[in-house]
């Protein structure tokens, strides 16, 4: 899906616990996230670090959509 997005003309950036697996389907901005059950969050965490978790991985995200690559980048 993320390639079909991208021939599109829409830059993607996958978000996934499983960085080898984006590689293999052929992402091309991979931002690496907590856990499969939880890709933006750890429940053993306080609700505020939460916050401060997703936020850094939001802002991971968006710098990656931002940013002009030539291969496969893992941000």
């Amino acid at each position: 899906m993320v390639k079909e997005i991208e021939r599109a003309g829409i830059t993607v950036v996958h978000a996934c616990s499983i960085v080898p697996i984006s590689k293999t389907v052929g992402a091309n901005r991979i931002v690496p996230t907590i856990a499969i059950p939880h890709p933006f969050g750890d429940p053993n965490k306080s609700l505020a670090e939460e916050k401060i978790l997703r936020r850094e991985l939001v802002e991971k995200a968006l710098y990656a959509l931002t940013t002009a690559i030539e291969k496969q980048t893992v941000f």
